[in-house]
C-alpha cells in the first residue's frame, strides 16, 4: 500500500521550533533563490481565484518536469472579528511521472515562512545593505515572520510598529522583544516610518486603501528606503499611494498575476521588473552601494518630521518597491524544502491512493472491503424488505466469483 506523508499544524509548528524560525527562513531564502534561477524551466500561471463578498479562495499550481505542486488558500479579512483566521491553507506535491500525490502539508504556517523569505530575498537585492530599522504597518499574523526574515537577510535590529488595533501592536511588540528586537510602538503610520530603512505594509482590509503616502516615504523615512508592499493581493485591494510607484523602481514576482492583484493594478502602464531577473543578474537591483554614514538603529527614537539629511554626493535617493502578492513557485519551494527535511517521527501517513491488485479492477476495493460485515448488512436489508430466504442470483454469483 502506497501512503502519502502528511504534516499537520502541530507537527509543522514543532518542526519550525526545532529548526528555529529564523534559521528556516534563512534556508528558505537560499532555496527560493535557487528556484528563481531556473524560473524559465517552471510551469507558471496566475492563481485561480474565486472571489465573494467575504473574501477569496484560491488554487495556486506550479511544476517542473518532475514535481507538481499546488496550494489551496483563502483570504477573508473579516474572519478575526468572527473568531476565524484570516488565512488558512494546505498544499500538495505530486510525482509528475505517475500523478500520485507524494506529500501533503498544512500551509498556514508555511505560507507565513515563505512570504517572509520572499520579502527578505527581495530586500537582499533591493534594500540598502546597511538597513537596520524596519517599519511595520500592520502587526497581524505575518509581522513576526517579516521581522525575522529581514534580520536573516540584512541584520535588521530595530522595529517601528503601527497597527490600528492596539492589541495586535502589543502582541507584535511582546513577541519581537522576546526574539531580541528593539521595538518602538508607534502612535501612527507617520511615526512608524520615521527613520525607517525598510517599510513593510501588511494590512488586511479588502479595499483600495492608502496606508503609505509619497510624503511618508520621501520626507520621513531614511533616504534610499525600500518599500515591501505585501498586503495588496487581490483586485480592488491596495495599500500604496500610486505616486510612490511612479517615483520608485518596482519589482514584482510574476507580472501577469501582479497586474491583476498587486499595487500596480493602479498603474497599468508602469514598467516593472520580475524578481527572478534580478536574482539571476539579468536586471539590476539597488544601484547604490555606498553605505550610509549613520549607525545601526540611528534615528530609531526620532520624532515625526525629523530625518537624516540627503547625501547629495552619493545620490542616495533611490526608492525601491517590492510589490508582492504571493506566487505559487514560493509555495512549491517551501513544500519541497519541508518534505526533504522534516523528521519521519513528525509525519503521519494517509492512504490517499486507491491501488487495486489489478489497476483496471477498481471495484474490487469495494467488493473486498465488505467481508462478514457486508453479509450482515445484506441480511438485515433482506429482512427489512421481506426478501429473507429468497434467491438472489446476483449475490450468489458475486460470492462464487
Amino acid at each position: 500500500m502506497t501512503t502519502v506523508g502528511f504534516l499537520d499544524v502541530a507537527a509543522t509548528a514543532r518542526w519550525i521550533a526545532q529548526r528555529g524560525p529564523e534559521a528556516v527562513i534563512g534556508r528558505l531564502i537560499d532555496a527560493l533563490a535557487d528556484d528563481l534561477a531556473r524560473w524559465e524551466e517552471l510551469d507558471k500561471r496566475p492563481r485561480i481565484a474565486t472571489h465573494s463578498r467575504d473574501g477569496v479562495i484560491e488554487l495556486m499550481p506550479t511544476a517542473d518536469d518532475a514535481t507538481y505542486g499546488f496550494k489551496f488558500v483563502n483570504g477573508h479579512p473579516s474572519n478575526p472579528a468572527r473568531g476565524f483566521q484570516t488565512v488558512t491553507a494546505f498544499g500538495v506535491l505530486a510525482d509528475v511521472h505517475n500523478g500520485y500525490p507524494t506529500f501533503l502539508a498544512e500551509m498556514t504556517l508555511l505560507t507565513a515562512l515563505r512570504t517572509a523569505a520572499t520579502s527578505a530575498l527581495a530586500a537582499r537585492h533591493l534594500a540598502r545593505q546597511d538597513s537596520r530599522t524596519l517599519a511595520l504597518i500592520g502587526c497581524g499574523s505575518q509581522s513576526e515572520f517579516q521581522a525575522l526574515g529581514m534580520r536573516a537577510a540584512l541584520g535588521v535590529t530595530h522595529l517601528r510598529a503601527w497597527d490600528t488595533d492596539p492589541a495586535a501592536r502589543a502582541k507584535l511588540a511582546r513577541n519581537a522583544r522576546a526574539l531580541g528586537f528593539e521595538v518602538h510602538e508607534a502612535t501612527s503610520g507617520d511615526d512608524a516610518v520615521t527613520g525607517a530603512d525598510i517599510i513593510t505594509t501588511c494590512t488586511a482590509d479588502k479595499a483600495n486603501a492608502t496606508v503609505l503616502t509619497l510624503e511618508m516615504v520621501t520626507e520621513l523615512a531614511h533616504p534610499g528606503v525600500h518599500v515591501n508592499a505585501i498586503g495588496g493581493d487581490c483586485p480592488g485591494k491596495t495599500e500604496l499611494d500610486p505616486r510612490i510607484l511612479h517615483a520608485a523602481d518596482v519589482v514584482v514576482e510574476y507580472e501577469p498575476q501582479t497586474r491583476i492583484e498587486g499595487e500596480i493594478q493602479q498603474t497599468p502602464d508602469l514598467a516593472v521588473t520580475e524578481l527572478w531577473e534580478i536574482v539571476t543578474g539579468r536586471r539590476p537591483g539597488r544601484r547604490e552601494t555606498v553605505r550610509a554614514p549613520q549607525g545601526a538603529g540611528e534615528s530609531f527614537e526620532r520624532g515625526v518630521g525629523e530625518r537624516s539629511p540627503l547625501d547629495a554626493t552619493t545620490g542616495r535617493t533611490q526608492v525601491t518597491v517590492f510589490d508582492s502578492v504571493g506566487f505559487a513557485v514560493e509555495d512549491w519551494t517551501v513544500l519541497r524544502l519541508v518534505r526533504d527535511d522534516v523528521p519521519a517521527e513528525l509525519l503521519a501517513h494517509l492512504d490517499l491512493i486507491a491501488e487495486p491488485a489489478d489497476p483496471k479492477d477498481l471495484f474490487s476495493l469495494v467488493r473486498d472491503a465488505g467481508g462478514a460485515d457486508a453479509d450482515a448488512v445484506r441480511h438485515s436489508l433482506d429482512r427489512l424488505m421481506g426478501l429473507e430466504g429468497r434467491t438472489r442470483p446476483h449475490a450468489r454469483e458475486s460470492a462464487i466469483a
